[in-house]
């Protein structure tokens, strides 16, 4: 799989993906590895690679390629789909023994929301509260963005609670994550959103607030924002 993306590869897009993927030193993704794949072309890959075997995607997955850790997500969500019982639960502790490999906001979401999501759907959350308490910020991106899945099944309660545990968290990837999924529950659920915001948006780091509130009225986004105040001096 790995010698069909280099087939498809233009090494001329890698250093716009490297300045994107912030790979340089001290930046979220530093040190990681692109050879210009596309995105569409790895979706074409997915299709053609359909069906292969878990134990070769996980090395996929180990790869210090992105996209090939992409490829390697976008097949373990295509296999999740098909998989019965037992194969999704392989796959979902796959995916959960993988995270430090789903290292970039992109990976993150284009899978958490379809694997752990999905499992979890009609099961404990626990797990995710334990992923917002962890060290590793991917571990914490995953946490949240995986309620992508209830949102869309008006089931928000798990979203405003981890919103609440990972309000205070230091890194940036996450504050655009949770105020993204505030945003998305708050497209559900307009009345609710307000309310979680009424007695948060004065805490809350300023990029979170302003995801969550970037579709309010004009006049109600001044409201929060001046409420918040200034932004932090670091």
């Amino acid at each position: 799989m790995l010698r069909a993306l280099r087939a498809v590869s233009d090494p001329a897009r890698v250093p716009g993906l490297q300045r994107f993927f912030r790979t340089g030193p001290g930046e979220y993704g530093e040190g990681d590895r692109f050879i210009g794949v596309t995105v569409p072309a790895v979706r074409v890959l997915c299709k053609r690679f359909k069906g292969a075997s878990l134990e070769s995607i996980d090395a996929l997955l180990q790869s210090p390629v992105h996209e090939a850790r992409l490829l390697a997500l976008l097949l373990l969500g295509q296999a999740f789909r098909t998989a019965d019982e037992s194969g999704r639960r392989r796959i979902y502790l796959l995916y959960l023994s993988r995270t430090p490999f789903i290292n970039s906001w992109d990976l993150v979401d284009t899978s958490a929301p379809h694997i752990v999501g999905a499992w979890l759907s009609e099961r404990s959350r626990a797990p995710l509260r334990r992923l917002a308490r962890s060290k590793l910020v991917w571990d914490r991106r995953i946490s949240i963005i995986a309620t992508q899945y209830f949102i869309r099944r008006q089931d928000l309660d798990e979203t405003f609670a981890l919103a609440d545990i990972l309000l205070n968290d230091p890194h940036d990837l996450i504050h655009k994550a949770v105020g993204w999924m505030l945003r998305e529950a708050g497209n559900r659920d307009p009345a609710a959103a307000r309310r979680f915001l009424a007695t948060r948006h004065t805490r809350m780091p300023r990029t979170m607030l302003r995801y969550a509130i970037e579709k309010y009225p004009e006049p109600e986004r001044r409201r929060y924002l001046v409420a918040r105040g200034a932004p932090r001096r670091r």
